[in-house]
């Protein structure tokens, strides 16, 4: 008997295969049923002399397994509480009772602050001009004797004066790096214990908040010392803290003044006088509210007190805009410390509308002209101070005290800049609700004073977060538009265009918007000024579509494309175009046929992809593919498959340098081909079949356009089980000759996710699949029998393998089972409509011949390598192969052929014969062979069972 498989019953194997069924009792359980949780209840006696007891009750009702263990205690709070002890607060008579804690005395999330608005200003405030600033000297002593012997007045008057130089003609940056280098040498002058150098710092840079000659860099500059003087007042604070660290109490921020020993308190009180000798009011006021919280230490009213001090000091500031930074910083720091003390806040206002008129004074106006500073840029300087201190007033305030600030500012003239820091500090559903009385209020306003324009932006800002009244919109829109449109200045124009597009967009339809972008249209595109508002544009895309998803009306929006042509700098077109992509795949439910929709994408995706080049990162050519991707995916024709086809075809050509994109391609066509086959139910007709030959004609001719190699492999595989699904048998096998052709290039290495790998486990994961498909491929009549599976082995035969890899054996391997299967009666499986080899055969003599014959070439081909590895330091490699082929024998070979159960007898007493198998794997193989040789057909393998010995290791 030369026949080397044997023959197989697939479905009387299947059925052997399946679980039996048990039935099986549920009684009262079911998945689905609330579960029921016995709950132990555990109660500890306290009293003297009694022993703990436990109890446990059952519950019926649902318990959470997870709480009940905890006993209703979260964890982390537990570990919270025992980490920090101080709850309670010690009375001095040693009594505890519960913190004492204002629900007021904390500032939310719901508060912005003023680290967000940092830099913003540094951004906004800055100069071209030349910058001075006072440098402390570092002198040394000549004596520590003398040091500690001066008087505290001396010392101070030894920090004014004398120990400066001052630096001239400092650039902008120059002047923020010194600063930042005061800063530094401030933290370096307290770490090394030189208090009085630090406090001379402190007083240096305060004095410069009281230079106003680069007028318009006040506000910066105001940032950048504040930074410093806080620091100090952290540096101060924490110093005196320190001093207390041997009283538990002191660890949290709500300790009670007698809790406070006295060296903490004297060295306190000695900061306090140092600062009160400080003889200019500006850098005395400035130094004083930065350790505001030091109060803490001295007395429970100390900061209520001081507040209201420190707001009358302020008074004596002569230049307006100095003393509304004073106010914003006094602010600042009450809000950090005390945010409950709303009265000092309220006072610090009303004393700034009081001398509001000084800003159109004199003075004033001659400072200005001197520094050829127009008056409404200067009023602009003043925005950040006021919005700040309003903001803080404005704070869970109630809607009596907003309405009665609204009204004072109206009282007062040319209140543009009150009106703006309105806007911005007040809540916005405030403002929206008034929204024309702010229009009002804004038209009323003097044209000359503070720009109009950022009133309404201002405005909008606010109605873009909340709605103003319904009867209104109209009319707020046709008022702000018709002022916004007036502006000469493109710059002007934009930064207020944006913010109420989105208004328009919230509140009205496409209409309204066409005219909106129209308008910007016209305004941008004279002397390109577009060209320096890309960010504004884009902003203005962005809102657009984030209120209309529904892309069909998006694009019947005239003037949205042209809109688009104003990108014109490649980087923020495709910035835009993507936007403009994820927004689709985002909101797009359903695939769409709409040519509106599609001539506008494919524009817009075309322009993504126009822009890839050979510096284009792979990280970005990913990207875009996975938007055009998703754009292709969502286009359907419904069953009009040939307009369907026509589009792939159009976007293969448009988009032919992303790859991924040609794969989707390859892959939607395939798709599309199997649709018609399961439509037509098989049944092609003439120009089904065309249409059917042109679908695999695509796949065909784009496939080697590809660059990955297992990318082509794969496609030509899976497109040709497309084709043969099709009955397209000479397209199939047109397929599967290439990717067969292809092999012999795959490389050793393989880039995968930019690391080197290598290759084989990659193929023999390609072939195993090829195989598989392989067996239901008929053969060709012109070519001969199983051409394809000969020319496959000439390649695997041919391929230079990796010296120490098994991976060809185990491919020869899966070949045998391959041509196993082949010699099957009836196969494992068929495609419908398509005559595989064992309806073309029937059992042939010659085929059969002809399939013994290569099995029988790769089994010695086989032993070959086995023979190959019988060196030392392949022995293992050797015992797993031969124990591996054995089991593919006796899974698939005719073991009533005496040679070849005289070879698998060889091959197991070849995996036991060095000492390298795994007798476990042994013993339970053998008890398996037993096992089966108990069914019908199979005792010949209980002869086969005793030539089986076990080898015991030694």
């Amino acid at each position: 008997n030369n026949q080397h498989s044997r023959q197989r019953n697939y479905k009387t194997e299947f059925e052997s295969c399946r679980p039996e069924i048990v039935p099986l009792d549920f009684g009262d359980y079911h998945p689905l049923k609330p579960i029921t949780v016995i709950e132990s209840k555990t109660k500890k006696m306290g009293r003297k002399g009694s022993t703990s007891s436990t109890s446990s009750s059952s519950s019926s009702s649902m318990v959470d397994p997870l709480s009940s263990v905890l006993d209703g205690t979260d964890p982390l709070s537990m570990f919270a509480a025992i980490a920090d002890p101080v709850t309670t607060t010690v009375n001095m008579d040693g009594s505890r009772k519960k913190r004492d804690r204002d629900d007021n005395s904390l500032v939310g999330t719901d508060f912005e602050p003023w680290s967000s608005k940092r830099g913003d200003i540094l951004a906004r405030y800055t100069t071209t001009e030349k910058l001075s600033i006072v440098s402390c000297k570092t002198t040394t002593s000549t004596s520590a004797m003398s040091e500690k012997v001066r008087t505290r007045l001396e010392e101070l008057d030894d920090l004014e004066e004398g120990s400066q130089r001052e630096l001239l003609n400092l650039t902008q940056q120059d002047y923020m790096n010194r600063i930042e280098e005061l800063n530094q040498s401030l933290k370096d002058a307290w770490a090394s214990d030189q208090k009085v150098k630090a406090l001379k710092i402190v007083i240096q840079c305060s004095k410069l908040l009281s230079d106003t000659s680069v007028i318009q860099f006040y506000p910066s500059k105001f940032v950048l010392i504040t930074d410093i003087l806080d620091t100090f007042g952290k540096l101060v604070y924490e110093r005196i803290l320190s001093m207390c660290m041997d009283n538990r109490s002191i660890l949290s921020d709500h300790f009670s003044p007698e809790n406070v020993n006295d060296t903490a308190k004297e060295t306190c009180l000695n900061w306090f006088f140092k600062i009160a000798s400080i003889r200019e009011l500006i850098p005395r006021f400035y130094v004083e509210a930065a350790i505001l919280n030091c109060n803490k230490f001295l007395s429970k009213t100390g900061i209520s007190e001081c507040l209201p001090r420190l707001t009358c000091m302020i008074r004596g500031i002569g230049d307006p805009l100095v003393s509304v930074y004073a106010r914003a910083y006094l602010c600042r720091v009450g809000m950090e410390v005390a945010p409950h003390l709303k009265e000092s806040l309220n006072k610090n206002f009303f004393d700034f509308l009081l001398t509001f008129k000084q800003i159109h004074g004199d003075t004033v106006q001659n400072q200005l002209v001197v520094q050829g500073v127009e008056i409404p840029l200067y009023l602009t300087l003043y925005s950040p101070a006021i919005d700040w201190i309003l903001q803080c007033i404005a704070y869970h305030a109630p809607e009596v005290l907003l309405t009665e600030m609204m009204e004072r500012c109206k009282k007062l003239g040319n209140n543009a800049l009150l009106l703006n820091s309105v806007m911005s500090a007040f809540r916005a559903e405030f403002i929206a609700t008034r929204a024309m009385d702010f229009i009002g209020m804004i038209k009323e306003c003097d044209e000359s004073g503070f720009p109009k324009h950022l009133l309404f932006r201002s405005l909008g800002l606010n109605l873009a977060l909340a709605d103003p009244p319904e009867s209104d919109r109209l009319q707020i829109l046709n008022e702000a538009w018709k002022v916004i449109t007036k502006l000469k200045n493109p710059q002007d124009y934009i930064n207020c265009a944006e913010v109420w597009v989105e208004y328009t967009c919230r509140h009205f339809t496409k209409r309204e918007v066409n005219t909106v972008l129209a308008d910007v249209i016209k305004h941008m595109t004279p002397d390109r000024a577009f060209e320096d508002a890309y960010p504004q544009l884009h902003s203005i895309i962005k809102k657009v579509i984030a209120y209309f998803h529904d892309f069909s009306i998006l694009f019947s929006v005239e003037k949205f494309l042209p809109f688009l042509d104003m990108f014109q700098k490649e980087n923020v077109r495709v910035e835009v175009c993507k936007c403009i992509m994820e927004a689709f795949i985002k909101h797009q439910q359903e695939p769409t046929k709409d040519p509106v929709i599609l001539n506008a994408l494919l524009h817009v995706c075309k322009t993504m992809h126009d822009s890839v080049n050979a510096l284009t990162l792979e990280d970005e050519k990913r990207m875009l593919a996975v938007l055009i991707n998703g754009f292709i995916k969502m286009v359907s024709f419904g069953r009009d498959f040939e307009q369907q086809l026509s589009f792939y075809v159009e976007t293969r050509s448009m988009f032919c340098n992303l790859e991924p994109v040609l794969v989707q391609l390859i892959h939607s066509v395939n798709k599309l081909t199997m649709e018609t086959r399961r439509v037509m139910k098989g049944n092609h007709s003439r120009k089904t079949a065309a249409f059917v030959r042109a679908c695999v004609a695509f796949c065909f001719i784009t496939i080697p356009s590809l660059t990955g190699i297992f990318t082509r492999l794969n496609l030509y595989l899976h497109s040709g089980q497309v084709a043969l699904a099709n009955q397209c048998l000479s397209q199939a096998d047109a397929f599967f000759r290439a990717a067969v052709s292809l092999v012999p290039e795959v490389p050793k290495m393989i880039n995968i996710d930019g690391k080197m790998r290598p290759s084989e486990s990659f193929l023999l994961e390609f072939l195993s699949n090829l195989f598989s498909t392989l067996l239901i491929v008929p053969d060709h009549p012109e070519q001969g029998v199983l051409f394809l599976v000969r020319g496959l082995l000439n390649v695997i035969q041919d391929y230079t393998w990796e010296d120490n890899s098994d991976d060809k054996i185990r491919i020869y391997t899966n070949v045998l089972h391959l041509l196993s299967a082949m010699n099957q009666e009836t196969y494992l499986y068929h495609v419908d409509k398509v005559d595989s080899n064992d309806s073309l055969y029937g059992g042939d003599s010659k085929f059969l011949a002809e399939n013994n014959k290569l099995c029988e070439t790769v089994i010695t081909q086989i032993l070959e390598h086995l023979k190959a590895l019988g060196k030392d330091e392949t022995l293992k490699r050797q015992s797993v192969l031969a124990l591996s082929f054995f089991n593919s024998i006796l899974a698939h070979g005719d073991l009533r052929n005496n040679k070849l159960n005289q070879l698998s007898v060889n091959l197991w007493n070849l995996a036991q014969r060095h000492g390298c198998a795994d007798t476990r794997t042994m013993v339970k193989t053998l008890e398996y062979i037993k096992k089966r040789s108990k069914q019908p057909e199979m005792s010949h393998l209980s002869e086969l069972a005793l030539r089986l010995p076990l080898q015991t290791r030694t």
